[in-house]
């Protein structure tokens, strides 16, 4: 038997519920019942000849029953005529009249309760938002306990537009920063609405973005680096007694105000390797950031440097060469060569999920081994270290 029953009616409810149907109406403040519920009742042959199944069928529905066992949907019934019983009813409709019905039915009285107590409260301290609470309904309920705090929080922000300050310092009771950095997502949706454009800065989107986004001091990116020529001292020689490894980090910013008595500079992807380095005149190396080069972008005096830039052989090594070059067009490859690979093949290894996308930067020999690879890598940590000296000795800088 293939028609409609209690359960299937259930799950419609229950659908306008996983929607946010029945909650949307609050902060619309126009109901969106009655709702007629698709009703999938006996054809005309069955009636006359599966009358006792069609019974059956309406009592599990709850026609005729009890006021105070009856379910919760209003049925229509229509008149039929039965060839030996006579005229007879049958359900033709099935209704959902009212919202109170809609949340018996589902027990949902208590979960809807607390989504009305939200949108009043946004209605009382922060009207703009009452589009999110359209738009997220289920999420809004899902932030029930945290709701009071974030709207404080746009609140403070509306007194404090851009406050130049960190996270942490914000001073609101319930509020810290590890609270603030968990709901980034939907503070930024709510923030996007109640904040005046000039309380935004549209050019930083994303989670990781936040603090740009509405002007927090954020925590600054570093630079590691170490100076492969023991004759230049980045470090005074109190900070730095006799001759040792400079392996330095710097902020963004101080890394930016550099100017190094160094002519070429390594950028490599892999901490072993950075810290194996061997010692080189005039010469830095770098401790990559893998995608993230923003890091470099203000030390502009890089630009006069010859760089190398040492990756995997794999296609996101050379998709990450050429970002960088997108930034330093300067930039040549080490050890990301067809003769490297192939005095390698024993360490080959697969690479899962490979970029497909073009590289425009990558030189003719680059974008042929990189069209070659299929899957294919070669990781930097497995090219054998006599052979990357040997090619260190012949180096020959682009300019």
């Amino acid at each position: 038997m293939t028609w409609t029953t209690p359960t299937d009616l259930r799950a419609q409810v229950q659908k306008l519920w996983d929607r946010g149907d029945l909650l949307r109406s609050w902060v619309l403040g126009a109901p969106m019942l009655p709702r007629r519920l698709r009703l999938k009742g006996p054809t005309s042959a069955e009636l006359t000849e599966r009358f006792d199944d069609v019974r059956a069928w309406m009592k599990e529905l709850g026609c005729n029953a009890p006021a105070d066992s009856a379910p919760r949907w209003r049925i229509v019934m229509r008149e039929f005529r039965h060839r030996v019983l006579g005229s007879n009813a049958v359900p033709d409709e099935v209704w959902l009249d009212t919202l109170d019905d809609a949340l018996a039915l589902l027990g949902k009285q208590k979960d809807a309760k607390r989504f009305a107590h939200l949108v009043q409260l946004t209605r009382e301290q922060h009207t703009s938002l009452l589009s999110w609470l359209e738009k997220r309904p289920m999420n809004a309920l899902a932030l029930a306990d945290a709701w009071p705090r974030l709207l404080n929080v746009v609140s403070w922000l509306q007194v404090h537009p851009r406050p130049g300050i960190y996270l942490r310092q914000v001073d609101l009771a319930g509020v810290d920063s590890k609270f603030m950095e968990e709901m980034r997502g939907v503070l930024s949706e709510l923030l996007d609405l109640a904040l005046p454009p000039d309380a935004i800065d549209a050019s930083a989107v994303g989670a990781s973005q936040f603090c740009r986004r509405y002007g927090f001091k954020d925590k600054p990116l570093r630079v590691r680096f170490r100076v492969l020529d023991a004759s230049v001292a980045l470090l005074a020689p109190d900070l730095l007694p006799g001759v040792g490894d400079q392996d330095i980090t710097l902020t963004q910013a101080d890394f930016a105000r550099l100017s190094p008595p160094i002519r070429r500079v390594f950028i490599t992807e892999n901490e072993v390797n950075f810290l194996a380095f061997p010692p080189l005149a005039d010469s830095m190396v770098i401790f990559g950031a893998g995608y993230g080069f923003e890091v470099l972008a203000g030390a502009h005096w890089l630009q006069e440097c010859c760089i190398c830039y040492w990756g995997d052989i794999d296609t996101h090594g050379f998709a990450i060469l050429d970002q960088l070059r997108a930034q330093l067009p300067q930039v040549q490859s080490l050890l990301m060569d067809h003769a490297t690979l192939m005095a390698h093949q024993t360490q080959w290894g697969k690479e899962p999920q490979p970029v497909l996308r073009d590289l425009p930067r990558l030189s003719i020999a680059e974008a042929l081994l990189f069209g070659d690879l299929r899957g294919v890598r070669l990781e930097q940590e497995r090219i054998g270290f006599e052979w990357l000296m040997a090619h260190l000795s012949v180096l020959k800088f682009k300019r």
